[in-house]
């Protein structure tokens, strides 16, 4: 199944309905954090295997949403 990409503009509403497997998720929330210059220990890794296995991928999308759009902003 293909999903949408993390986005990196304001969000508005829930993205639809396609969700990345876990380990998708977690791939994209490792690299939105790597690519704002944070480099994960493994406690972050942990946070981001917690956060994608007890939450939907909108709430994931919109966490690693901050992170990009925060980073654009520097």
């Amino acid at each position: 199944m293909t999903y949408d990409p993390v986005p990196v503009a304001s969000i508005d509403s829930p993205g639809p309905d396609g969700s990345p497997t876990t380990q998708q998720q977690q791939a994209e929330l490792i690299a939105a954090l790597r690519e704002a210059g944070v480099k994960p220990g493994s406690h972050d890794a942990s946070v981001a295997t917690w956060l994608t296995t007890t939450w939907e991928w909108n709430t994931v999308a919109t966490i690693a949403s901050w992170i990009k759009r925060a980073n654009q902003s520097r």
